[in-house]
C-alpha cells in the first residue's frame, strides 16, 4: 500500500509540473493538452474513454463556476489557467466533432498564405524567428543569432548599449504569434496539396509527398490535420502506382499517421482495399516491404484493425516469410505484427492455415477449454502437408493433444483424437506417438465404448495409422512395436465381435499392417490362437464393401505363410466361391488383388482344385481380369497377384483345371507379361508356363501315319518336341504359343535370379525325357543354349540356379554336336566354378569338363 501511495504521489507531482510548465510556457500544442488530460484522468481514476473524458471535463468546468459563486477568486483564477491549457485538448471530442471544428477554423482562414509580420523577423538574420528572446530595452532577436553575436561583442547590435546573454528573456507572446502564423499557413498548404496529389504528374506528386512528409515530421498536430483533411483515401490510392518511390513516401506518411493517431488506424483499415495494397507492398523490394511491415505494426496495435489485417489475402504468409529476412528490423516488425494479430483466436486459426502454428500451439497449451477445443478442431480439419505434420510434432503438439485425450469432456476427447488422426498419417509421427505411449490411452478409450461410437471409430483409425508406421522400409531401422503384450493383441482383436463396421475395419487394418511389420510372426501366431481365419472368411461375405475389403486383405496375409492344414480345415467351397465373386464384382483394385493372393495361397489339394474347377465364377472373373482392361496397364502388385493366382490354377496335378484356365486365353496374356512385367511377375509367369508345359507331352495328340494311307489324306504336321498334334489350347505347347523366344529374352535381360530360374525351368521342359534331341534343336534355334551358358555368371549368382544350369548342360552335352559347338564357350565358366563353387557345383563342373575333354581326370585331386 505504501508503494502504491508513493507511486500515486509521484504521478500527481509529475502532473502538477506539467501544468505549471504549460501555463508558464503558454503552450498551446494540442498534443500536449491531450496527453495532460489523459494523465490527469488516470491519476484520479477516471476512464480514458472519450465519453468519460468529455463528461468529467464538463463537470470540471462547472466546479469552476461554483467556485466563482463562492467568491474563491484566487482558486477560480488558477482553475481558469488550467482550463485555458486543457481547452486545446480534443481527445474528448468525437472524430466528427473534431473534423467539423477543424474545417470551420481552416475555412475561416481563406486560401491565401500570409506574409510574416516585420516583427517576426530577426534584426540580425532578417529571417522569421523560432525562439525569440527579448533584451531589457524591449528589442527581440532569434536566440541562436544574438547568442552568436554576443560571443564576439558586448553591445546590443541595435542600441549599442551593454548587453549580456544572461539578460535575455523569452518573448513568449511573440513566439506564440509566430507559431499561430506558421500553423495558419500550414493549414492552407495542406489543403492545397491534396488536389495536386490527385491530379498532378508523377514528378509533382513526388514533390508534394516530400513536402507532406517534412510537415508530418515537424509536428504531431500536422498529422492530425492530414487526417481531418481526409488525406487517407488519396494516399491509399497512391499505393497502386507503379513508381516505387511514390509508394515508399506514401507508406512513410501513413506510418507516421498511424503511429501518432488511433483514429488514423481505423480510417486506414476501413478505406476500400487499403490493407490489400499495404500487404501487396510486403512482397516488393526489401525497402518497400520494410516500410509496409512498419505500417502494419502500427495498425495492428489497434484491436479493431487486427481482423482486417488477418483476413487480407496472403498477409500472414508474407509476414511469416519476412521473419527470415536479412533485415533485422523488418523481421522484428513482422514478428511483432504476428504477435499483435495473435490476440484474436480467428487470426490464430488464419495463421495456422498459412502454416504458422506458434500461436495455435500456445493456445492449445494454455488457453481455456473452449479455446483448446477450437485449436484442436482446427488441426483436425486442416489439410496439413507432411512438412507441417512433422514440424508440429517436433514442436511438441503430441504431448498437448495426449493431455486433451485424457480430458473428462467427450467432445474435447473427440477433437483431440481427430487432430491426432490428422497428424498420425505421417509415418515418423506415428512412430513418435508410439514412443510417447499414445497407444495405452487410445486402447483404454476403445475398451470403454460407451463414451461415443464416433470417438471409437476415430481412435481405431489412429491405431491403424500407428500400425502402418511400424512397417519398416529400412531393414537397418530399429523396430517400433505397436502392441507389447499378448493381452493387448488378443484384447484388440476380440473387439471385432463387439463393435460396429467403422471400428471393425480399422482393427482389421491394424492387424494387416502388423502382419507386414517385423513382429509379423508373433502377430500371426496370436491371430491363429484367436481363430481369426473363420472370422475373416465370415467377414468376406458381409455387404459393407470397406469392411469386406479389409477382411480380404488380412486373410491374404494370414494364408500366405499359414499352416496349410489349418486353411484346409476352415476353407469351404462356399468360401472359395465368395473369393471368386469378389474378384468378379469388386471395384477396389486392392481388394481384388488380395482375393487373388488368397487364391494363390490355397493349398494344392485335390478337393480345392475341384471346387475351383466346378465354380461358375472362375471363367467370368478371369475373363474380366484379362479382357475388361489391359492387364499390362495395371499396377505391378495387382499384376503379380493375378499371375500368382494363375500359378495355383495351373498346377500340374489337375489337367482339367489347367484346360479351363487356358481356354480363356491366358497364355497369350502371360507371354505379354513376360515381356513387360516386373521381376516377380516374370518369375510367376515362368512357373505357370512350366506347369502347363509339363502337361504337354500327355496332351499332344499322337496320330499314326500308316504308309498305305499317306497318299489319301493330308495330316497336320506333328510338334517337333512332343511328336504329336499340338495347339496352345489343347496341349499348352510352348512352341505353338511362341513362348521360347520371350523366355530366352528373360534369361538375357532379367537381373533377378529367381525369374531367370523360372524361365529356365520352362525351357528345360522341352528337353525332358525323349525330347532331348529335338528340344535341343529348338533351344539352339532360339539361341537359348548360349544364354543358358552365360547365365552361369549371373550378376546375382544363385547356387540353385547354377546347379540347374550345369545339370541341363550335362544333358545337352550328351549330344556330341552341341558338346563340340558350345564346349569352348562353356569351358571358362566351368573352370571358374571348380575354384569358387560349393562342393556340388565343383563336382558338376568337373564332370562336364571331363565330358568336354573326353577323359576322366581321376589322377587329379583338383577335381
Amino acid at each position: 500500500m505504501k508503494n502504491a501511495e508513493f507511486k500515486a504521489a509521484v504521478a500527481e507531482e509529475e502532473i502538477l509540473e506539467k501544468i505549471e510548465f504549460g501555463i508558464h510556457q503558454r503552450n498551446v500544442d494540442r498534443t500536449f493538452a491531450n496527453n495532460l488530460l489523459v494523465s490527469i484522468a488516470k491519476a484520479v481514476g477516471v476512464s480514458t474513454d472519450r465519453t468519460a473524458l468529455k463528461r468529467e471535463f464538463e463537470e470540471f468546468k462547472n466546479e469552476i463556476e461554483n467556485l466563482r459563486l463562492q467568491k474563491s477568486h484566487a482558486e477560480a483564477m488558477q482553475m481558469d489557467q488550467i482550463i485555458a491549457l486543457l481547452v486545446r485538448a480534443d481527445i474528448a471530442l468525437s472524430f466528427e466533432d473534431r473534423e467539423n471544428k477543424y474545417l470551420i477554423e481552416r475555412k475561416s482562414l481563406g486560401m491565401q498564405l500570409l506574409e510574416p509580420l516585420m516583427t517576426f523577423n530577426c534584426p540580425i538574420t532578417k529571417e522569421v524567428m523560432v525562439d525569440p528572446v527579448e533584451t531589457p530595452l524591449g528589442y527581440t532577436f532569434e536566440r541562436s543569432s544574438i547568442e552568436k553575436w554576443l560571443a564576439d561583442n558586448t553591445m546590443c547590435p541595435l542600441t549599442s548599449t551593454p548587453l549580456d546573454s544572461s539578460m535575455l528573456r523569452p518573448n513568449k507572446t511573440l513566439r506564440q504569434s509566430i507559431e499561430e502564423w506558421h500553423e495558419r499557413n500550414t493549414m492552407i498548404v495542406l489543403a492545397s496539396l491534396k488536389s495536386r496529389l490527385s491530379s498532378g504528374g508523377q514528378d509533382e506528386v513526388r514533390v508534394c509527398l516530400k513536402q507532406l512528409l517534412d510537415l508530418c515530421e515537424q509536428r504531431e498536430i500536422h498529422l492530425k490535420w492530414l487526417i481531418l483533411e481526409d488525406y487517407i483515401p488519396t494516399l491509399i490510392e497512391l499505393l497502386c502506382v507503379k513508381d516505387p518511390s511514390i509508394r515508399n513516401q506514401t507508406l512513410q506518411i501513413l506510418c507516421l499517421m498511424a503511429k501518432y493517431n488511433d483514429d488514423a488506424k481505423e480510417i486506414i483499415a476501413k478505406v476500400e482495399n487499403a490493407i490489400k495494397y499495404i500487404v501487396r507492398s510486403l512482397g516488393k523490394q526489401i525497402g518497400e516491404g520494410k516500410l509496409a511491415v512498419a505500417l502494419l505494426l502500427e495498425l495492428s496495435k489497434c484491436e479493431s484493425v487486427r481482423d482486417y489485417i488477418g483476413n487480407a489475402q496472403g498477409c500472414i504468409l508474407l509476414l511469416e516469410t519476412m521473419l527470415t529476412s536479412d533485415d533485422h528490423q523488418a523481421a522484428t516488425d513482422a514478428y511483432n505484427v504476428l504477435d499483435n494479430l495473435a490476440f484474436s483466436d480467428d487470426n490464430v486459426v488464419l495463421m495456422a492455415n498459412n502454416n504458422y502454428f506458434k500461436y495455435l500451439l500456445r493456445r492449445l497449451s494454455t488457453g481455456p477449454d473452449h479455446v483448446q477445443m477450437a485449436m484442436a478442431k482446427t488441426l483436425w480439419e486442416m489439410e496439413l502437408t507432411n512438412h507441417n505434420k512433422s514440424s508440429l510434432v517436433e514442436d511438441g503438439v503430441l504431448d498437448l493433444l495426449l493431455l486433451l485425450v485424457s480430458h473428462d469432456d467427450v467432445e474435447m476427447k473427440i477433437v483431440a483424437v481427430g487432430a491426432l488422426l490428422n497428424l498420425s498419417t505421417l509415418k515418423k509421427n506415428g512412430q513418435e506417438a508410439i514412443k510417447k505411449n499414445a497407444v495405452r490411452p487410445l486402447l483404454d478409450i476403445l475398451h470403454h465404448q460407451t463414451l461415443s461410437q464416433r470417438l471409437s471409430e476415430l481412435v481405431s483409425a489412429i491405431i491403424a495409422n500407428l500400425a502402418l508406421s511400424t512397417i519398416q522400409e529400412d531393414s537397418a531401422a530399429i523396430p517400433v512395436p505397436l502392441l507389447e503384450s499378448d493381452e493387448d493383441i488378443i484384447g484388440l482383436y476380440s473387439l471385432i465381435n463387439f463393435t460396429g463396421p467403422g471400428v471393425q475395419q480399422n482393427i482389421l487394418r491394424v492387424f494387416h499392417a502388423m502382419c507386414l511389420s517385423p513382429s509379423s510372426v508373433i502377430i500371426k501366431s496370436k491371430l491363429r490362437q484367436c481363430s481369426a481365419l473363420p472370422m475373416l472368411l465370415r467377414l468376406c461375405e458381409v455387404d459393407d464393401s470397406i469392411l469386406r475389403a479389409n477382411a480380404v486383405k488380412l486373410l491374404c496375409c494370414l494364408t500366405k505363410d499359414d499352416d496349410k492344414a489349418q486353411i484346409l480345415e476352415h476353407m469351404t467351397q462356399s468360401s472359395v466361391e465368395v473369393l471368386l465373386v469378389i474378384i468378379r464384382i469388386s471395384k477396389d483394385e486392392e481388394e481384388i488383388s488380395s482375393a487373388l493372393g488368397t487364391i494363390a495361397n490355397l493349398p494344392e489339394s485335390a478337393q480345392i482344385s475341384e471346387w475351383l474347377l466346378e465354380s461358375h465364377n472362375l471363367t467370368s472373373c478371369l475373363s474380366s481380369l484379362f479382357h475388361s482392361k489391359n492387364i499390362r496397364s495395371r499396377k505391378n502388385q495387382f499384376t503379380e497377384s493375378v499371375v500368382g493366382a494363375i500359378c495355383r490354377l495351373t498346377i500340374e496335378a489337375n489337367v482339367e483345371l489347367q484346360k479351363k484356365v487356358v481356354e480363356i486365353g491366358i497364355i497369350d496374356n502371360l507371354l505379354l507379361l513376360l515381356e513387360t512385367g516386373s521381376s516377380l511377375t516374370r518369375m510367376k509367369v515362368g512357373v505357370s508356363l512350366t506347369q502347363l508345359s509339363l502337361s504337354s507331352p500327355a496332351l499332344s495328340l499322337q496320330i499314326s501315319r500308316h504308309p498305305l494311307f499317306c497318299c489319301f489324306s493330308s495330316l497336320p504336321e506333328s510338334c517337333l518336341v512332343h511328336r504329336g498334334i499340338c495347339t496352345v489350347v489343347t496341349s499348352f505347347c510352348l512352341l505353338e504359343a511362341g513362348a521360347v523366344k520371350p523366355l530366352v529374352q528373360v534369361l538375357r535381360e532379367e537381373p533377378n535370379p529367381e525369374a531367370c530360374e523360372a524361365a529356365l525351368d520352362a525351357l528345360l521342359t522341352l528337353i525332358d525325357g525323349e525330347s532331348l534331341q529335338n528340344g535341343c534343336k529348338v533351344l539352339e534355334e532360339a539361341n537359348a543354349i548360349t544364354e543358358i551358358i552365360k547365365l552361369i555368371s549371373h550378376p546375382s549368382p544363385c547356387t540353385r540356379l547354377q546347379e540347374k544350369i550345369l545339370s541341363s548342360l550335362e544333358r545337352i552335352f550328351r549330344i556330341s554336336e552341341y558338346k563340340q559347338k558350345y564346349g569352348q564357350l562353356t569351358h571358362g565358366y566351368l573352370v571358374d566354378l571348380t575354384r569358387i563353387g560349393n562342393s556340388n557345383l565343383r563336382s558338376l563342373a568337373a564332370r562336364i569338363l571331363a565330358r568336354l575333354n573326353n577323359v576322366l581326370h581321376d589322377q587329379s585331386s583338383f577335381f
